[in-house]
């Protein structure tokens, strides 16, 4: 069965000052997304596809995509590639882009890009998080079960273990009951502090640490791309305006089709610590938790063999 991994990668990273998505982290400069493929291709996945932006193709494939035409998947058959372009050129005629927007329209935007090359059942990422070994077997599991159409699935983390005290992080708040995704809001200014309390300064509102939060580690069935489209572009039509920086989110995506019952969510739980770069600061932290989970054996000295 064909089980893809669709990473979002034609991001800008500008909070983190540069392009951390290939900002090589790990001991022999293996950037993060090289451990979300690792982790997926153990746990059964056979195709990856790389959102990007058109002028980073090279790159990837540079990075990523040659060796990996080289490897085989868990069931034998050899891991497929392939690219997605996240440009202006899939904004629909009847949206102008406003005057100075060069940022592409959001992770609504991203996975819709990939439509023309997910088949599957697919997982979708950001490129620059890290979301642990056990996380990926079960969406895996969790995927070549799911039914055709009106579910899907992800990997909720607690909010303490995702957030940052060099600055504010957005995150999917989720209420969460049985298992069962109930709501999703999007909270745009979350703070943490030393004492380890966190805030959403944008609502003025405390949060409780073990808040279950999405990070883009969603699982859907193929049927999803309609709904993504029809969202996209009633985003477009009533929200996205002049505005140069609007930006239409999966986990908001995700709420309205479970509002409107066209969508039901299970939510899984991981052992696993997530974590990423958010700002230039984080980048310490993470390469040493790369380099103790390569030591404890986790991970292979050389990933790319």
């Amino acid at each position: 069965m064909k089980v893809s991994l669709v990473i979002m990668a034609a991001g800008l990273g500008s909070r983190y000052g540069g392009s951390k998505q290939v900002d090589g982290i790990g001991p022999h400069h293996e950037i993060l997304m090289e451990y979300s493929i690792y982790d997926a291709l153990r746990a059964g996945f056979n195709k990856i596809v790389f959102v990007i932006k058109p002028e980073m193709e090279e790159m990837m494939e540079r990075l990523c995509g040659g060796y990996l035409r080289r490897k085989t998947a868990r069931d034998g058959t050899a891991v497929e590639v392939a690219y997605a372009f996240q440009d202006f050129s899939s904004v629909p005629a009847f949206y102008t882009i406003p005057e100075g927007r060069t940022k592409p329209f959001g992770t609504v935007h991203a996975l819709l890009c990939a439509a023309d090359a997910v088949h599957e059942p697919c997982c979708v990422i950001n490129a620059d998080d890290y979301y642990g070994i056990d996380a990926y077997r079960a969406i895996y599991e969790e995927l070549v079960r799911l039914p055709a159409d009106g579910r899907a699935t992800m990997v909720g983390y607690l909010l303490k273990n995702t957030a940052s005290l060099h600055g504010t992080v957005s995150r999917g708040v989720c209420a969460v009951e049985g298992g069962r995704l109930l709501s999703v809001r999007e909270a745009l200014k979350i703070q943490m502090y030393p004492d380890g309390s966190l805030k959403d300064l944008a609502e003025d509102r405390a949060l409780a640490p073990d808040t279950v939060v999405s990070m883009n580690f969603w699982g859907f069935a193929p049927s999803i791309f309609p709904a993504l489209r029809g969202y996209f572009e009633n985003f477009l039509r009533t929200e996205a305006g002049d505005n140069i920086k609007a930006e239409c989110l999966l986990p908001m995506m995700v709420d309205h089709q479970m509002r409107t019952g066209k969508l039901e969510v299970s939510v899984l739980e991981s052992a696993d610590r997530w974590f990423g770069m958010t700002y230039q600061q984080d980048r310490q932290v993470v390469a040493e938790a790369l380099r103790r989970l390569h030591d404890s054996g986790a991970y292979p000295e050389d990933l790319r063999v």
